[in-house]
């Protein structure tokens, strides 16, 4: 039987007049790895810190591990873990001084931290780096020490607040893998994103822009009910007069650079591999390559925020 870990009914943060959280309403059970994916300032930092007890909600309910936000947020901290954007390690220190340092704040005695800074190191990939200081480390290795500091004291529920923002593709896939081996291990992942290529390793995945989150179900789920059209990827020169006749054309949904080409959504029916070639030849451009594609999850983040608009 499922147990829900986190637990959010209409919950609203509000700065004065500006509104950073619109009454979201969510769940996550133990064991899951959920993302959140939108832009900055969408009101994902915010989420988590209301839900680690620190900002107080302006409205709403939210409980973690069975612990309300409000009354009883001291009783959460000590149980989750918690890697914000800007960790701050001691630069100063060694790898193995910040874990140990961080272990003392977490109320661990010395044997319960010596035995468990080896086993953190060993998960998080640092071996044989005990020694070097973490000023000196590079952008992706800082990112896993801060992920094996937020690890130190077992924590049944980790938040991760855009842990890979700023670092290379070949660190972030290492970091995804690191995730996904906590995660078989029994830990549950509650993290932030604005990479929509990172968004797919999630089980379930929340959409949020300005404050609201607009969906909330696996990445292939939203793509299969959000996205009730054909995707199209379009091969052509020049791309920005093509993305203008492209655009222009009865039932084109959305269009825009992907990479070295285009990439279309046309509503049921619209359009046809035939159709699409030849309106673009009548409208000048023959030399191009047009292929049905993939829904990708910016046509999803792209449909649901047309559809928030009233556009």
């Amino acid at each position: 039987m499922s147990e829900t870990v986190i637990d959010v009914h209409n919950l609203v943060k509000r700065f004065g007049g500006f509104t950073a959280v619109d009454h979201i309403s969510f769940a996550v059970q133990r064991g899951e790895v959920v993302g959140y994916l939108g832009p900055n300032g969408s009101g994902k930092t915010t989420t988590m810190r209301m839900l680690l007890g620190l900002l107080r909600p302006s409205g709403g309910s939210a409980s973690v591990l069975g612990f309300d936000v409000v009354r009883e947020a001291e009783r959460i901290r000590p149980l989750v873990g918690y890697m914000s954007q800007k960790f701050a390690l001691y630069e100063d220190l060694t790898v193995r001084e910040n874990l140990v340092f961080y272990a003392g704040v977490y109320g661990m005695r010395p044997e319960e931290y010596r035995p468990r800074v080896k086993e953190v190191m060993e998960l998080i990939g640092l071996p044989g780096r005990e020694r070097e200081l973490a000023g000196a480390l590079a952008g992706g290795w800082r990112q896993r020490l801060a992920l094996g500091i937020a690890l130190m004291h077992k924590p049944q529920l980790l938040f991760l607040d855009e842990p890979t923002s700023g670092v290379d593709p070949e660190a972030r896939r290492a970091f995804w893998d690191i995730m996904y081996t906590l995660a078989e291990a029994g830990a549950t992942i509650f993290v932030s994103t604005h990479y929509m290529d990172e968004a797919e390793h999630c089980g379930r995945l929340g959409i949020m822009n300005q404050g609201r989150l607009l969906a909330l179900d696996s990445p292939s789920a939203l793509k299969q009910t959000v996205i009730a059209g054909q995707a199209w990827d379009i091969v052509a020169q020049p791309l920005i007069p093509v993305l203008d006749a492209l655009t222009a054309l009865p039932g084109v949904e959305h269009a825009g650079l992907l990479g070295d080409h285009l990439h279309a959504i046309t509503a049921p029916g619209a359009q046809t591999l035939d159709t699409l070639r030849a309106a673009l030849a009548s409208a000048g451009f023959s030399e191009t390559h047009v292929e049905a594609a993939e829904v990708t999850l910016e046509d999803v983040f792209t449909e649901l925020a047309v559809r928030r608009s009233g556009g």
